[in-house]
């Protein structure tokens, strides 16, 4: 995986993780009812829902430190060696 890839996907993950948090209190918040039934499921989904926000945080870190460590593959890219060749000549 490139350099690239990786820091798009960290973002994206990042994005993620934020909205997880913000759906969960939207989730515990609009859902929650005068009925004591519904509210304990309002608080149990919002928790469900808020518990997708530490792995996707976690895995924009992974994606992050991915990206400082990711070489070019030889042969991965090979538009990209033409016109480094072509360039040399």
């Amino acid at each position: 995986m490139n350099k690239k890839t990786c820091k798009i996907l960290s973002a994206i993950f990042f994005q993620l993780g934020i909205l997880s948090i913000l759906l969960s209190i939207g989730t515990w918040w609009f859902i929650a009812g005068d009925d004591v039934d519904q509210s304990a499921h309002a608080e149990r989904f919002g928790i469900f829902v808020g518990l997708w926000a530490p792995t996707l945080l976690i895995l924009s870190s992974r994606f992050d430190r991915f990206a400082d460590n990711a070489r070019e593959l030889p042969g991965a890219h090979p538009e990209l060696h033409e016109e480094q060749g072509n360039d040399q000549v």
